[in-house]
C-alpha cells in the first residue's frame, strides 16, 4: 500500500469528522459514559481491525479512548487506515 500525501490526506479527511492529522498518523479522541462502554466499543473495533488485518496504536483511560492510526510498513498513512478509520466511525457512531 502506497503512502498518501498531506494533499490526499487531508481531503480523504474531509470525509472523517473529528478526525486530524499529527505526526504522520491520523487520529481521534472518543469519549464515552464510562469505562464498560469505552472497552466494549474497543472489543467491536478490535474484531473489525482483526477482518482488515490493520491494529491502531490506541489508548483507553476511563472513559476515553484514543486512536492513532498509520501503515507501518509504508512508513505513514495509506488508504488502509481511511478504511479502518471509516469502520471505526461506523461502530462507535
Amino acid at each position: 500500500m502506497e503512502k498518501m500525501n498531506e494533499n490526499e490526506i487531508n481531503t480523504a479527511l474531509g470525509e472523517l469528522q473529528g478526525w486530524s492529522y499529527k505526526n504522520g498518523s491520523i487520529t481521534k479522541s472518543f469519549k464515552f459514559k464510562d469505562f464498560k462502554e469505552a472497552f466494549s466499543a474497543m472489543t467491536r473495533i478490535a474484531f473489525e481491525c482483526e477482518a482488515q488485518n490493520h491494529h491502531p496504536d490506541w489508548e483507553n483511560v476511563y472513559n476515553t479512548l484514543n486512536i492513532s492510526l498509520n501503515t507501518h510498513d509504508a512508513g505513514g498513512v495509506t488508504q488502509k487506515d481511511i478504511v479502518l478509520a471509516k469502520s471505526i466511525e461506523n461502530i462507535v457512531g
